[in-house]
């Protein structure tokens, strides 16, 4: 759906190269999981940028709930603020009950961050800078993006999107 729907008009081009890594982890415990996302930002921080640009670290057991899920998440930023990291990686966060803070929860836009399982994307901060510093409004990615689903409406974005309904 992202790609399809150009939702994120980075994607099109790492994918065409063959740079983005896909990581689906089998760990059951947290201590598992967490050494899971070390070993994987570490493989991405040790790669060459033409070899690995992206990784998408799927977790298709343990974190069904959403609240399970950003605990994680909310773990995973704090190793990488606590590594001082954040100046190379940053985070993206999908989730098939994906909801955003403060936002009804029969929104559309909640479906930009909702994929069939949790996942984790690493971006590479230098990357980002540089596809972010070619797009005269970032913002308006976003809001177009919500635009796009709305247009489409809600039979046709869960159709697209079944497993966040």
């Amino acid at each position: 759906m992202v790609v399809g729907l150009n939702l994120c008009p980075f994607s099109p081009s790492v994918i065409a190269r063959d740079q983005v890594y896909y990581a689906v982890c089998d760990a059951s415990t947290d201590a598992q999981l967490k050494q899971f996302y070390v070993s994987e930002l570490q493989r991405l921080l040790g790669a060459n940028e033409n070899d690995i640009a992206t990784s998408l670290l799927m977790f298709p057991q343990g974190l069904e709930k959403f609240d399970d899920y950003l605990d994680l998440l909310d773990w995973f930023q704090q190793l990488l603020e606590q590594a001082d990291l954040t100046e190379h990686v940053q985070l993206a966060s999908f989730h098939p009950q994906y909801q955003f803070e403060g936002v009804a929860a029969d929104d559309l836009s909640h479906f930009t961050n909702r994929a069939p399982y949790p996942t984790i994307h690493l971006l590479r901060q230098d990357q980002m800078t540089k596809v972010l510093a070619q797009v005269l409004d970032p913002e308006k990615i976003y809001i177009d993006n919500i635009k796009t689903l709305n247009k489409l409406g809600r039979r046709q974005v869960e159709e697209l999107c079944p497993w966040g309904t």
